[in-house]
């Protein structure tokens, strides 16, 4: 992609976000709230609120939904949630965020970062970080902010089935130093413990790895749809076709059968934060 798309996408979010800040900050004022009010009703702070506002952070669907709610909006707030959410995304990857965030199964292989869906903040910016060419700071803070709102489907109510196999090698790429690797692996713990997550780990030690054409993302739908999704170099597909899905299903089915069992592989994850 290059520096004048990017720009294009930039600007094009950063709008979206500009207009939704506005009307909340309008509809706000009409209520008579302060942001403090607007924030503890809706669980956040007011700092953030002003963050909302000013268009510097992007308004998780659940905030939309409730601000909505709380300030007498009519729907105008909500109407805007699926735009303000596409908006920060790649052009590449928008398709496959929308399908993400409808999806009743997820099931992803990842031998080159964490995946975004478990990333932390400091790991996400440091991912960002070290794009070449550079990227702008605004646009940076854009992809965080959107890879974080879109990890609420994992944590939601309605949270999909989700298992992750992820490569050693991965575990132990200091992306952006040891500290936060070391924050970013015991979040893994964290999600990991989860009922509705499976982590699974790749061993480097395996001599048998069907994964090594790179990852991948299954999806399945409430409306029973199953889809593939690939990226590379910020070329990325969404597969619909059922041969090819059937494929990328059978193969991810030998992948977790060559990794560690979910017990095993977050004892690995323990052992491996324990290591100098």
């Amino acid at each position: 992609m290059d520096d004048e798309v990017r720009e294009t996408e930039h600007q094009v979010g950063a709008g979206m976000l500009c207009v939704f800040g506005r009307q909340l900050k309008l509809l706000r004022e009409r209520a008579g709230m302060d942001r403090a009010r607007l924030g503890a009703l809706s669980g956040y702070s007011a700092s953030t609120i002003a963050s909302f506002e000013q268009g510097r952070r992007i308004p998780p669907p659940k905030f939309i939904d409730q601000a909505d709610d709380v300030l007498g909006a009519g729907g105008v707030l909500a109407a805007s949630k699926e735009e303000v959410a596409r908006a920060h995304y790649p052009a590449f990857f928008r398709d496959a965020a929308r399908l993400e965030s409808e999806a009743v199964e997820l099931h992803v292989y990842a031998n080159q970062a964490v995946p975004g869906l478990l990333q932390t903040e400091e790991y996400a910016r440091a991912v960002f970080m070290m794009m070449r060419p550079p990227v702008d700071d605004g646009l940076i803070e854009q992809r965080v902010g959107a890879r974080l709102a879109r990890q609420e489907v994992l944590t939601s109510r309605d949270a999909p089935l989700a298992s992750f196999v992820i490569d050693e090698a991965v575990l132990r790429r200091p992306i952006g130093g040891r500290a936060i690797l070391r924050g970013q692996l015991e979040y893994v713990l964290l999600m990991g413990a989860r009922r509705n997550i499976e982590i699974q780990v790749m061993p480097l030690d395996r001599e048998e790895n069907a994964g090594m054409a790179g990852p991948f993302t299954l999806i399945e739908t409430k409306e029973g749809r199953r889809i593939a999704y690939a990226e590379v170099q910020n070329v990325s597909r969404v597969q619909t076709e059922r041969d090819r899905v059937r494929v990328l299903e059978a193969k991810y089915g030998i992948i977790r059968a060559q990794a560690l069992p979910p017990r095993e592989s977050l004892a690995y994850v323990q052992k491996l934060l324990g290591e100098p």
